[in-house]
C-alpha cells in the first residue's frame, strides 16, 4: 500500500500558526507574569519589554544559525527542529518558576519560531516562483490567523480562570501535530537544481539588498512595537480591562490577516513598490492618533486599525527581495527575517524604556517613527524597482 504524503502548502500554513504561538502568547500573559514575578509592585515596564526582546533574540538566533545550513542540508531537518523548539519552549514556559526562567523559555520559543519563519518562506517561494508576492502574503496571513487564535484562546482561558502556565502546556499540541505532518510531506529544493546559489557575502555587496535589510528592520520594529505592547497599552495606558486589551490585539491581528489575504488574492496585479509607502505612512498616522487622541475608545480603535496598514509590508518586502535575487535561497530569507526581527528586538524594549521615562503613550508612539523610516527606504527601493533580477 502506498504511503500517504500530505501536501506541503497546508502544512506550511500550520507551521506559520506555530510561529504565531511563539510570538503572541507571551504578550497576553505580560501583566500576569509581571504580577507573578514582580512582587506587590510588579515588574517594571523595562522588564516587561525585555520579555518581548528575549523572544525576538531567539528568533534572530534561530534564523541566522539555520539559514546557511538549510541551503546545504535541505528544508526538512529545520522544519522538524523548529516545531520541536516551539514545543520545548512552551513546556519550559508552563513550568517556569522565576523571571529568569521565563526569559529563557520565551527565548527558546523564539528560536523555534525563527527556524520555522526562516524555512517556510523559501519553501513557499520555491513552490510558487511565478507569484511570490501573493503566495508569501497568503503564507504570512496564516501567521495572523494563528495570532488571532492564540490571543483569543489564551484570553478566553484566562477570563474563565485557567492559569497561564496550563494554557502554555496545552498549546504544545499544535507544534506536535504540525511537526508530525512534515515527516512525510514532499518539500522542494530551496534553490533550483540548475542554478548557482547566491551566497550571503555576495548579497550584502548589493545596495538593493542592503536597502531591503534596512526596510525590513523598520517594518519589524513598527509591527512588533504595537503588537507586543497593545494589550498592556490598552490596560495600563488607556485604562481598559485585560480582556479588552486582549481583544484589541485580536482585532489588530484579524485586520492583518484580512489585508494579507487580499494581497494574496490580487498580488499578481499589484506592484509592491507602489502600495507599500502608502501603507507605511498610514500606519504612522493611525498610531499617532492611537497615542495622542484624548478619547480612549477612539485611541484604542486607531491602534487596532494599524493592523490594516502594516500587515503586507513584511511579506511584500520578502517577495520584492526574492524577485530581485531569485537564487538567494534560505540565506536571503534568513538574513532578511533576522534583520526584521532585530527591529522586533529593539522596539518592544525601547517602548518599555520610553514608557518608564515619559509615559506609556509616548513610548508606544516610537513605533510610528519606525514606519516613517520604512517609507523613506521604500522611496529608495522604488527607484530601482524596474531593474532586472540579479542571479549571481
Amino acid at each position: 500500500m502506498r504511503a500517504i504524503r500530505p501536501p506541503a502548502m497546508p502544512l506550511c500554513y500550520a507551521a506559520m500558526m506555530c510561529v504565531a504561538v511563539a510570538v503572541n502568547l507571551q504578550p497576553v500573559f505580560l501583566t500576569s507574569i509581571g504580577r507573578a514575578f514582580g512582587g506587590p509592585e510588579g515588574l517594571t515596564h523595562e522588564q516587561l519589554g525585555r520579555l518581548g526582546a528575549s523572544t525576538f533574540i531567539g528568533l534572530i538566533g534561530g534564523m541566522l544559525l539555520s539559514a546557511p545550513l538549510a541551503d546545504r542540508l535541505g528544508a526538512r531537518p529545520f522544519v522538524l527542529l523548529g516545531h520541536a523548539l516551539v514545543a520545548a519552549g512552551l513546556a519550559a514556559l508552563g513550568r517556569a518558576s522565576s523571571y529568569a526562567r521565563v526569559l529563557a523559555a520565551v527565548c527558546v520559543l523564539g528560536g523555534g519560531g525563527g527556524v520555522l519563519d526562516m524555512v517556510m518562506s523559501p519553501i513557499v517561494s520555491a513552490l510558487r516562483p511565478a507569484r511570490r508576492t501573493g503566495a508569501l502574503n497568503w503564507l504570512h496571513a496564516f501567521y495572523c490567523v494563528g495570532a488571532v487564535a492564540t490571543v483569543l484562546a489564551a484570553s478566553l482561558a484566562l477570563r474563565l480562570g485557567a492559569g497561564w502556565r496550563a494554557i502554555a502546556l496545552w498549546m504544545i499540541l499544535l507544534p506536535a501535530a504540525a511537526g508530525a505532518g512534515f515527516v512525510a510531506a514532499p518539500l522542494p529544493a530551496l534553490v533550483p537544481a540548475d542554478a548557482d546559489r547566491m551566497r550571503l557575502r555576495r548579497l550584502v555587496r548589493r545596495s538593493g539588498f542592503l536597502a531591503a535589510l534596512a526596510l525590513i528592520f523598520a517594518v519589524g520594529a513598527a509591527e512588533a512595537g504595537i503588537a507586543q505592547w497593545l494589550p498592556a497599552y490598552a490596560e495600563l495606558g488607556l485604562g481598559f480591562s485585560k480582556w479588552t486589551g486582549g481583544m484589541a490585539l485580536v482585532v489588530f491581528s484579524s485586520l492583518m490577516a484580512v489585508t494579507r489575504i487580499a494581497v494574496g488574492i490580487s498580488g499578481h496585479r499589484l506592484r509592491a513598490a507602489g502600495f507599500m509607502p502608502v501603507s507605511a505612512v498610514a500606519f504612522a498616522l493611525l498610531l499617532a492618533a492611537g497615542c495622542f487622541l484624548p478619547w480612549r475608545a477612539a485611541a484604542l480603535a486607531a491602534c487596532a486599525l494599524t493592523g490594516l496598514a502594516v500587515s503586507s509590508l513584511w511579506p511584500s518586502t520578502l517577495a520584492m527581495a526574492a524577485d530581485r535575487y531569485p537564487h538567494g535561497g534560505a540565506s536571503l530569507f534568513g538574513a532578511l527575517s533576522a534583520a526584521g526581527n532585530l527591529g522586533c528586538v529593539f522596539m518592544p524594549w525601547a517602548i518599555g524604556v520610553a514608557a518608564d521615562a515619559a509615559g506609556m503613550r509616548a513610548g508606544v508612539a516610537l513605533a510610528a517613527a519606525a514606519a516613517l523610516l520604512a517609507a523613506l527606504v521604500l522611496l529608495r527601493l522604488r527607484r530601482g524597482a524596474d531593474q532586472p533580477p540579479e542571479s549571481g
